[in-house]
């Protein structure tokens, strides 16, 4: 099978990798020639331009969208759409709002998945999970794309029509909120409790065989591990919201308590006092997300 990818920053260069790797061929392109370079290097067919890219592509064309969510997906679309007809395929794999990406298959000439993403860098060997909105036959059609970038078969499914994807990607950031929260206020507890303890074995502990482990878990250990008992010069600061604050307005439209993933989102925006759950938190994004550690002055 033949796929374009548009976008060639971390994520966008693992579905590369992932897909080449299941024996499929690849045409990538990005703005940055440096990452299209890299692309090839790797066994891709580099594109120039957007409709480079198209050109050489199959008359039935697949093509995953790996670039940021809000501007430069429309930008793309529009650019795109005057090549593509209806037994075209675009996915979109970054963090939509769900409800763009309903307008976005509407306005699309092309079929449109909607595929929430997760498992981040860190996840890139094992593979990803894949939560995917759209029609059913486009779906089907890009099943062996999905294979090589999740887990598996069993690391993607269709959840229902268009927006749906991003719907239980938006919901599954909420959970993953939550989660952190949790975790951080746990390890503040005992960081500043009444023993002296080593909260890597504690987190090392728990991960074989108690009902909290989990692969964030595996994250506080391995931060615990790089940074020292105290988190060293990890910052309290925690980056992100737009999932979590599009999870809570789901939640009041909905009329759903979401008390966890409320209190998780607030303390990320009132992330400016030192509170080691926080920092924590900070340091968990760099775990799962290879987002950028930020640090104290």
């Amino acid at each position: 099978m033949e796929l374009g990818v548009v976008g060639l920053g971390r994520m966008g260069q693992i579905v590369v990798d992932r897909v080449l790797a299941a024996g499929h061929d690849v045409v990538a392109f990005d703005l940055d020639d440096d990452a299209v370079a890299t692309a090839e290097e790797r066994g891709a067919t580099g594109a120039d331009s957007l409709p480079s890219l198209i050109n050489s592509l199959d008359d039935e064309k697949r093509i995953w969208l790996m670039v940021p969510a809000g501007d430069a997906i429309d930008a793309a679309l529009t650019e795109l759409d005057e090549h593509l007809d209806e037994l075209d395929i675009v996915i979109d794999g970054g963090n939509s709002y769900y409800e763009d990406s309903i307008r976005r298959a509407e306005a699309t000439d092309a079929a449109f998945l909607d595929c929430g993403t997760s498992g981040g860098p860190a996840g890139a060997e094992l593979g990803f999970s894949l939560m995917v909105g759209g029609p059913e036959w486009a779906y089907e059609e890009c099943t062996p794309i999905f294979d090589a970038v999740a887990t598996g078969p069993d690391g993607h499914d269709r959840m229902g029509p268009a927006g749906a994807g991003h719907y239980v990607k938006m919901i599954h950031n909420g959970v993953e909120y939550a989660l952190m929260e949790a975790y951080g206020e746990g390890f503040e507890l005992l960081a500043n409790g009444e023993y002296d303890l080593d909260l890597e074995a504690v987190a090392r502990t728990w991960n074989n065989g108690a009902v909290i482990r989990s692969w964030l878990l595996e994250l506080c250990e391995e931060a615990f591990a790089e940074e020292g008992n105290d988190l060293g010069d990890v910052a309290d600061h925690v980056a992100g919201g737009s999932t979590g604050t599009w999870t809570v307005q789901e939640a009041l439209e909905q009329h759903v308590p979401v008390p966890l993933i409320y209190t998780a989102l607030a303390e990320r925006f009132n992330s400016r006092n030192d509170r080691f759950a926080r920092r924590l938190a900070n340091r968990l994004r760099y775990g799962f997300g290879r987002h950028e550690v930020q640090r104290r002055d």
